[in-house]
């Protein structure tokens, strides 16, 4: 059932040694998602925004005075430009504090923007466990093509 030399050496160590680096990445993620606040102004002073750490739009505020002077078409772009660049500096901090990629290849910025497969998400943490211990995608019961 298990390949030759599955519980020999340094395999299983190494193995759940990643597993906890990624339990770790995940728990700080966690915090961040929860505790993380971003707030951005629009460049002409007119709104600001504040974004929890998935990046999720969680207040708007308008310049009392600056965004009546503005044209309905000029304010959607206001809000539109900085709800953008507020949702990119909010998951920027995801990609700071985990870094895009690992062992793993799990792309944490993805997984926040909520732009993850499940099945690959699953695949990425899991994968590198069973590599290390010799599992094939064969010995997983996974099929090519």
């Amino acid at each position: 059932m298990f390949p030759d030399g599955l519980f020999d050496g340094g395999g299983v160590e190494e193995a759940m040694a990643a597993l906890e680096r990624e339990r770790e990445k995940l728990g700080k993620l966690s915090e961040l998602w929860r505790d993380a606040r971003t707030t951005v102004r629009a460049k002409d002073q007119s709104l600001s925004m504040t974004f929890d750490g998935r990046g999720e739009l969680v207040e708007l505020v308008f310049n009392e005075g600056k965004y009546r002077s503005l044209a309905p078409a000029q304010l959607a772009s206001v809000v539109v430009e900085t709800l953008q660049r507020g949702k990119a500096e909010s998951l920027a901090k995801v990609a700071e504090l985990m870094g895009t990629s690992g062992p793993s290849g799990l792309d944490y910025g993805a997984v926040a923007s909520g732009k993850a497969d499940p099945q690959a998400l699953l695949e990425s943490l899991i994968s590198p466990m069973l590599d290390s211990v010799g599992l094939s995608r064969t010995d997983r019961g996974e099929r090519n093509g």
